[in-house]
């Protein structure tokens, strides 16, 4: 089983859309694939349809009052599965805190159904935290997206720095470019100078209408625009990524 978390410092960069649709052709490739909601605002759930089934499901997980088995959810996708998130997850550093190795909490959640599944995607909220620590550590990779302006890059070499001082593997952190706007030369000026110290996947998802209209049709792109352009640019994407982190 491979954990990919999709994540960043910064909120609003395309994190919840490219859990989506990376795990939708996961699972439409064959892979029996997860999506684990930790943000509260729930957006991966509000997506494919889904909400907790039991009240403070999200807080519940993390202290052992319920598996995480049973808080798992079908999908209307074959192959696609989501533990769906609430408000209580809000909670999740509190409840870290109080516990002994916190930081291997995930990691240890997810080994009760690493036979089930072939590909885990972590949607997690933005910011910095202990439970951030916790998915570092269990995350085969750390998946960021980021638009390529000033203070998107500030954050991400913020979490670089992060990292390296606090013993993180730099080498599971995999990036793309999000967002991208052709119409502004900063953000081919980024792009170009980012390539080139190859930080970065070479494919990248740009600012367009297509992705925004997913909340819409509570659906992946590949479901009511497979023919877009933003939706090649996520089979691109998944393609690179897969041949990175999967195969």
């Amino acid at each position: 089983m491979v954990t990919i978390a999709l994540y960043n410092l910064k909120g609003g960069v395309g994190k919840t859309a490219a859990s989506i649709n990376l795990a939708y052709l996961s699972a439409k490739e064959g892979y029996k694939t997860l999506i684990w909601d930790l943000d509260p605002q729930g957006s991966s759930s509000f997506y494919l349809g889904v909400s907790a089934s039991v009240k403070n499901e999200a807080k519940k997980i993390l202290s052992n009052e319920i598996e995480l088995e049973d808080a798992i959810q079908h999908s209307s996708y074959e192959n696609l599965d989501i533990i769906p998130a609430d408000l209580s997850s809000r909670h999740a550093d509190i409840l870290l805190s109080d516990m002994k190795q916190p930081k291997k909490k995930i990691a240890s959640l997810l080994s009760g159904i690493k036979k089930q599944y072939d590909i885990v995607f972590l949607d997690c909220p933005p910011g910095i935290s202990g439970l951030h620590d916790a998915v570092f550590q269990g995350a085969d990779w750390i998946l960021m997206p980021n638009i390529p302006t000033t203070l998107s890059i500030r954050s991400f070499e913020t979490v670089m720095h992060y990292c390296k001082e606090n013993d993180v593997d730099t080498g599971k952190i995999k990036c793309f470019f999000s967002m991208v706007d052709h119409r502004k030369n900063m953000h081919h000026e980024i792009i170009n100078e980012f390539y080139k110290d190859k930080l970065f996947f070479k494919n990248y998802i740009p600012y367009l209408s297509d992705v925004e209209k997913m909340g819409v049709h509570e659906a992946p792109l590949e479901i009511f625009a497979a023919g877009s352009y933003a939706a090649q640019c996520y089979r691109d994407l998944w393609k690179e990524i897969r041949k990175s982190c999967i195969n």
